[in-house]
């Protein structure tokens, strides 16, 4: 049993990843209509600029300085690749934003270089006792940074002007306009949100690990977590994420003393069999908005 808890803390904090990523998705899908395939390349860079404002100002103060620089980053990209392509067809726009990750990767790739690149956090895999638990500070700083910035998040949606906005524009964006809502600025915002959270999420996978040029593959996993909470459900992001987090979790953990014939690494492909498993049987996800059209 003490084992089991220990993978599932373990599950969490990796799926709290997850979590920061899948949100990001969902905040640009519900005002934009569009899956953002910069999620990734967003994480890396954020990852990457927090390594290097590091060495100059410390691990507390880089950390929201890069989040706030890959944030000012994503507006940009909104304003100068996004905003010219709306009312284009969700797919080329989808498209586009593949080629922006792309791009970003490329350049970020330059500054990481050949070898890996140290983010002097504080953790590392230092462990703390809880209890009769054993499990990295990491994970547990990883939890309680996501449930912070969930709460903020959902406080800024119920209680805030823009938050109403956004709410609204997602809801129906020519109704929004009607009202007096801009939905450009609703775009732009979407897009500085997903970029903060991106990078605090790129922040967490170079932990105790560092940074490389294939770090931005784990911002994937954050796909299986959107399909499986929901396109276009915030809740369903966090659960999504945390429950991809434990499931793979366990796989690591059990999977070759159980089910030895999936083969070795079969925990890295589990979050995708989840994907699947859902899609054949809930399509928009356990808290997405069912869609019926009349044909």
């Amino acid at each position: 049993m003490k084992g089991l808890l220990e993978t599932v803390v373990r599950g969490l904090g990796n799926g709290s990843v997850y979590a920061l990523l899948a949100l990001g998705f969902v905040i640009i899908y519900k005002a934009t209509k569009v899956i953002s395939f910069a999620q990734p390349a967003l994480m890396l860079a954020g990852a990457v600029a927090v390594s290097y404002l590091v060495e100059v100002t410390g691990f507390y103060l880089a950390v929201p300085l890069a989040a706030l620089l890959i944030a000012v980053l994503a507006l940009g990209i909104e304003r100068v690749a996004i905003r010219p392509m709306v009312g284009r067809p969700v797919f080329v726009v989808a498209i586009i934003t593949l080629g922006i990750d792309i791009v970003i990767r490329v350049v970020v790739n330059h500054y990481i270089g050949r070898d890996v690149r140290q983010m002097g956090d504080p953790w590392g895999f230092d462990q703390v006792a809880l209890g009769p638990l054993v499990v990295q500070e990491r994970w547990l700083a990883m939890l309680a940074v996501t449930a912070v910035l969930v709460g903020l998040l959902f406080a800024f949606f119920r209680y805030t002007r823009y938050g109403l906005a956004m709410r609204a524009a997602a809801y129906d964006q020519e109704t929004a306009l009607a009202q007096g809502v801009s939905v450009g600025a609703v775009f732009a915002l979407s897009w500085g949100l997903a970029g903060f959270l991106a990078a605090i999420a790129g922040m967490f996978v170079g932990t105790g690990q560092g940074v490389e040029q294939l770090t931005w593959i784990i911002a994937l996993k954050a796909l299986p977590a959107i399909i499986l909470g929901g396109l276009d459900s915030l809740g369903g992001a966090v659960i999504g994420g945390l429950t991809i987090g434990v499931v793979e979790s366990l796989f690591q953990s059990y999977q070759g003393d159980i089910a030895p014939w999936l083969g070795q690494n079969f925990a890295v492909v589990s979050p995708y069999v989840v994907m699947l498993l859902v899609l054949l049987v809930r399509p928009y996800g356990l808290f997405g908005t069912r869609e019926v059209e009349r044909v």
